[in-house]
């Protein structure tokens, strides 16, 4: 269900999605999409200087070496996973790009963010979410 927050891997394992307990954001990027290549920057801030825990879902289904050579290209310095994350959240893949998603310590989506994101919009809705 949401509160064990799984995925499927490829031998249809569950994988937990890491770090419950805390607040996490869940970015959807793509090497083609020009403003998740604005956005990496301020999400890399983000992982390196606050308590939230970053991840990267690639909207294209990389995997392995091709996975590890875009994110590479796109300088993301936090995490990827492999599979997407958003059946276990209860959420659609996204029409657009990129999205993010900030998910509460307990495994649910409280905020679906359309479009590029600053490390200020982000801590901005994690605040008031914190806060609630």
């Amino acid at each position: 269900g949401l509160l064990a927050l799984s995925v499927m891997s490829c031998e249809d394992q569950p994988v937990a999605l890491p770090a419950q307990g805390h607040w996490r954001i869940v970015n959807y990027w793509a090497v083609w999409c020009g403003p998740c290549r604005e956005e990496i920057p301020e999400l890399n801030r983000l992982h390196q200087e606050t308590d939230l825990v970053v991840f990267a879902v690639n909207y294209d289904g990389k995997q392995g070496e091709e996975l590890a050579s875009q994110a590479a290209t796109m300088n993301i310095d936090f995490r990827m996973l492999a599979q997407d994350p958003g059946p276990a959240l209860g959420v659609e893949r996204p029409r657009v790009l990129p999205t993010t998603l900030l998910v509460d310590p307990a495994g649910r989506v409280t905020d679906t963010l359309v479009g590029p994101q600053t490390q200020e919009t982000l801590l901005a809705v994690w605040r008031t979410r914190a806060s609630d």
